[in-house]
Formats: C-alpha cells, sequence, structure tokens
C-alpha cells in the first residue's frame, strides 16, 4: 500500500515543495524495501501480491485522499491486472540471491564490491537491496531510459482499440516512475550513453551532479575494410536497413515510403538485415508478430516481379538475417548498400546509423533519440512516423550519386 499510494501521490505532486516530495521518495522506498522483507522472511510475493488482501490494500489505495483522479474509477479487473503487473516487475525480490551478510562478505548480493544496473527499472532492484543491505555502492547504466519508453508505451495503449485501462496505466506509470526515481536517488553514478537518454535521466530525477555520458564502444575493423561509394549509378540501387525487428523501429513506414521510393526510382531493391542475438520468439512474441506482419505487407505492397513471362519473379524486399548464408557478416549487408535507412520512433543511441558511417555510406534516418548527436550533420534527417519524407529522402539521395558520396565520405570521416 505505502508503495502505490507514495506513488499516487508523487505523481500527483503533491503539495508540499521538494519535502514533500522527498517525504513520498522516503515512503515509497520504505515500502519497497519492506516488500523485499516480506519475500525473504516468507520465500517469495507472488501469493501475497495476488492474495484478495492485497487487491483490498490496492483498492484502498486507489480511494485515498491524494490518489491520482485518473485511479479513483479503478475497476475490480484493473485492480487484479495492477497486482498481476506488479508482482512480475518485483519479481527480483522474490529470489534467493542476497545472502545475510554474517560471516565475513556473506553469500549472494552480500559479497558484491559493486551492483550495476542496467536500467533504472526493475533491474535496479537488486542494487536498491544490496545498498540498503550491504552499503554496497550502486551504478546505474542506460542507452535508452525504461521509463520514457514505459510513457510512450502507455501512450500508444491510451490510442489502442484494445487499449488497457487509464487507472491501470495511471498506477504502473506511478510504479515505474518512483522505481526510477529511487534507483537514480540512490545510486552513487547515473550514466547514460548519450546526450538524449541524459536529459530524459534527469527529466526524470536524477541528479545532474551525478550524471555522466559515455558514449558505447564498438569495433569497427570489419566495416572500415569495405569500399566508400564512389558516387557511381548503379542499375539497381539498394537501401539498408539493419537493426533487431519491432514495432519501434517502425518497418511498417518504412515498407510504405519504399514503394514510394520504387515509383521514383525504379528497380531499386531494400535490404531488411535483421541482427542474431535478440530473444526468441517465444520469449518476445510480439517482435515475432511483428515481422510477420511486415513480411505479409512486403508481399502485398511488392507482388512478385518478373523479367519476362518465362522468368522466375522475385520481391524487390529482401528479408535477411545476419550471419545466415545469404548474410554471412554484419559488412555484407552495409557494403551492398548505396543508402543505408534508420526508420524507428523510438531509439536511444542509433548503432547501426555509426555502423553505416564507418562503413561510408549516406545515410537517411528519422530524428529521434540520439540520431542528430551521432551524425552530426553527416546525413539527412526526417520526421518519425512520416514515410513521405522518408521516402524524399531516400529518392533525392539515390538522384544525386555525387551528394551521396560527399556524405558517405563525411560520415565516415566523422566516425
Amino acid at each position: 500500500k505505502d508503495v502505490l499510494e507514495a506513488g499516487g501521490a508523487a505523481a500527483e505532486d503533491a503539495a508540499g515543495g521538494d519535502g514533500g516530495a522527498a517525504a513520498e521518495a522516503d515512503r515509497f522506498a520504505d515500502g519497497l524495501h519492506g516488500l523485499a522483507d516480506l519475500a525473504r522472511e516468507h520465500g517469495g510475493l507472488p501469493a501475497a501480491l495476488r492474495s484478495e488482501q492485497a487487491v483490498r490494500l490496492l483498492e484502498g489505495a486507489c480511494r485515498a485522499p491524494g490518489a491520482l483522479r485518473a485511479v479513483r474509477s479503478a475497476t475490480p479487473a484493473d485492480l487484479l491486472t495492477v497486482a498481476e503487473q506488479l508482482e512480475r516487475a518485483l519479481r527480483p525480490l522474490s529470489l534467493d540471491w542476497y545472502g545475510d551478510g554474517t560471516g565475513g562478505k556473506g553469500s549472494g548480493l552480500a559479497a558484491a564490491d559493486l551492483c550495476h544496473a542496467v536500467g533504472g527499472g526493475p533491474a535496479a532492484l537488486p542494487g536498491l537491496l544490496a545498498r540498503r543491505l550491504f552499503g554496497t555502492p550502486l551504478l546505474v547504466t542506460e542507452y535508452g531510459v525504461r521509463l520514457r519508453e514505459h510513457y510512450l508505451a502507455s501512450a500508444a495503449h491510451a490510442v489502442a482499440p484494445d487499449a488497457v485501462g487509464a487507472p491501470v496505466r495511471a498506477l504502473l506509470a506511478s510504479l515505474h516512475g518512483n522505481l526510477a526515481r529511487e534507483a537514480y536517488r540512490r545510486a552513487e553514478l547515473v550514466v547514460s550513453g548519450n546526450a538524449h537518454a541524459r536529459r530524459w535521466q534527469e527529466r526524470c530525477g536524477a541528479d545532474r551532479g551525478r550524471l555522466r555520458t559515455v558514449y558505447p564502444g564498438m569495433d569497427a575493423s570489419e566495416l572500415t575494410e569495405i569500399v566508400e561509394d564512389a558516387g557511381r549509378k548503379r542499375p539497381d540501387p539498394v537501401l539498408v536497413w539493419v537493426g533487431r525487428t519491432g514495432p519501434a523501429r517502425d518497418l511498417v513506414g518504412l515498407l510504405h515510403a519504399f514503394a514510394e521510393v520504387r515509383r521514383a526510382v525504379p528497380g531499386t531493391r531494400l535490404l531488411i538485415a535483421e541482427r542474431p542475438g535478440g530473444p526468441a520468439p517465444e520469449r518476445d512474441p510480439e517482435s515475432a508478430r511483428y515481422l510477420a506482419h511486415c513480411r505479409a505487407l512486403a508481399a502485398q505492397l511488392f507482388p512478385d516481379e518478373a523479367a519476362g513471362p518465362l522468368s522466375v519473379g522475385e520481391n524487390p524486399v529482401c528479408f535477411a538475417r545476419i550471419g545466415d548464408p545469404a548474410l554471412p557478416r554484419l559488412a555484407d549487408a552495409y557494403a551492398a548498400a548505396d543508402v543505408a535507412v534508420l526508420s524507428s520512433v523510438v531509439e536511444g543511441f542509433p548503432v547501426s546509423l555509426v555502423e553505416a558511417m564507418f562503413a561510408g555510406r549516406a545515410t537517411v534516418s528519422t530524428d529521434v533519440g540520439g540520431v542528430c548527436e551521432a551524425i552530426g550533420g553527416t546525413g539527412l534527417v526526417v520526421p518519425p512516423r512520416n514515410p513521405r519524407a522518408l521516402a524524399d529522402a531516400c529518392t533525392a539521395l539515390l538522384r544525386d550519386p555525387a551528394r551521396r558520396a560527399r556524405l558517405g565520405a563525411a560520415a565516415g570521416t566523422g566516425a
């Protein structure tokens, strides 16, 4: 109850100034660590957080003075959904790795000299407990701010036909917001992978004096060996997209943009090169469904084309996975590119753009995350969710090989 009531009050910016906000943050922290104590004493939280008592406490928090206006109309179904999501978010508290701190350094987290959380959300929970129990320093590193992603996902649900109810979104946003603020408040250092993420961290409560920006390192040796674009006009120019598939990458928008490019520059081809190493389809069904939808859309937008009545048709959109026989190396994808494209609507540090720069390729990208910070004026940038603008920029570079070569050379020098 403390966790949820503190979240509601903090999200409402309860009157009380900085002192009031600090008191609510302390209340949230006390509730969080109280749940950790409950998990250690009784062997986990799933049963407790899904119990009737937990749902009744949650209902009381929604009706308490100072609670978010959006949560006051929560239905029993909403409360059950929040209880389930709360248990999932706090599941790290149920693990038996904390140790007791006795007998020297003890075991589990008690033996750690430093806890490093890659994200200010649930991933920081073990570090928060280790700091509280054993005084272990906590370092938080983020290349994309998870709280921002949660807000964006909540906004998407708000307009979706099967949208989660407003009380559920408000309560979960409150939980994740307070969890991020607690991680930022307790960390000795909060590191961002780009200035865009750093601005979001500060906006979400991180102390400016403890913020550091450290750009990700990359092995560019394979990419710098690629021959630079000499500005030759090829009969079948190629656009290349590289990344991990998912709704945030807006491949649907890219496919619609590519339809416009094909009308303006006939014969153009699109290579969608998927990175290896992502979650298995059973662990990330949403991305798997999205990729299947994109394949179906490509087949619909671009029926297989044949050069003549006796030849076999071929789709101008090729889906390939890096490491497969058709595309053995990452460098093979960029070597095939006349223009490298990034179509994301959400992005942290755009690794694929930097790779394209190392390969000496001109780029067209959407203005999201750290894109402008990374390319520094060596590529074309368009608004996200705007297939027409994306198509126009790609067409401009495909029609102007000399400009494309200049941008590619400048990108290679800048990278």
